[in-house]
């Protein structure tokens, strides 16, 4: 089990002005960073922290700063950032600490509609994301497109084929799943949203009070249809969920096709960090999407 030293902890405290914690605990934090829950005597806080050389804390620092602006806290909780630091090459990131329960999805469903909403009204030109970020261990390209189609080629699906492993799909089959993407996607009107970029259900949650709660998010200005396509990848999201977010965004024509392509990224995403039976799945979707 890993340990906080002496000097990050002593740091930590002089940043938030607080006397030595009253406990620190390692919980579960994901396959990427170590966490801890830290009591202090008036409040508890999330602690992520990373030793790789990449800065992923700094990005998912960014990224609920700027989710946050959009939410509706009646109905969403996006954690808010306490502090970020880099200790000796080291980041750590610390968070508010959320109780989760076990309630039905309403608010998540409705908080997920109004976020995509209110950032969308904000009327963004473009579509993509100011900083290199990250999905999982896997970079994701900072940039701007002018259109959907060219951003989600550009940016997301044309970096994850070229580090896809070399025999596992043929040149000319790359071509046509390309220019098939573009022919679905062409004339498609997406609304642009800030959207979490990572929302599969280990990612999301529901708080004492009912409200839901996201987190670990991998955000970018995207067609707000793919947070929808992620939460049907893996399951966990439940009926009402759908239910009160399409009362906000109605199903659009074409939407089931879109959900096979948007999640394509994510099925190479994991090919790419993991390899195995993934490799297999890029295939599949590959021979689905062609078909269509």
């Amino acid at each position: 089990m890993q340990k906080l030293s002496l000097i990050e902890v002593n740091e930590i405290c002089a940043e938030l002005g607080e006397t030595y914690p009253k406990s620190i605990e390692q919980v579960h934090g994901g396959d990427i960073h170590s966490a801890w829950r830290i009591k202090f005597s008036n409040k508890k806080l999330f602690l992520k922290r990373n030793i790789r050389n990449k800065k992923f804390l700094e990005f998912e620092k960014y990224c609920l700063q700027n989710l946050r602006k959009y939410i509706n806290q009646e109905n969403l909780v996006i954690p808010e950032v306490i502090t970020y630091k880099n200790i000796e090459n080291i980041e750590i990131l610390i968070i508010e600490w959320i109780d989760m329960h076990n309630f039905d999805q309403k608010k998540l469903g409705k908080g997920l509609g109004e976020m995509h909403l209110k950032s969308s009204e904000s009327n963004p030109k473009v579509f993509g994301f100011p900083v290199e970020g990250y999905i999982g261990t896997t970079e994701q390209k900072k940039g701007w497109e002018d259109n959907w189609m060219d951003c989600f080629l550009n940016l997301r699906i044309i970096p994850q084929l070229l580090s896809l492993k070399s025999n596992t799909l043929d040149k000319e089959t790359i071509s046509k799943v390309k220019e098939k993407i573009k022919s679905e996607l062409i004339n498609h009107n997406p609304i642009n949203a800030l959207v979490h970029g990572d929302l599969w259900s280990g990612n999301a949650g529901i708080d004492k009070s009912g409200k839901g709660v996201l987190y670990d998010p991998a955000s970018w200005w995207a067609d707000n249809e793919v947070d929808i396509a992620m939460t049907k990848l893996f399951g966990g999201f439940r009926k009402e969920f759908y239910e009160e977010y399409h009362r906000i965004f109605p199903r659009k024509k074409g939407f089931e096709k879109r959900i096979i392509i948007y999640n394509f990224y994510h099925i190479l995403n994991h090919a790419n960090m993991f390899g195995g039976a993934y490799l297999k799945q890029v295939k599949d979707y590959v021979k689905e999407i062609l078909n269509m």
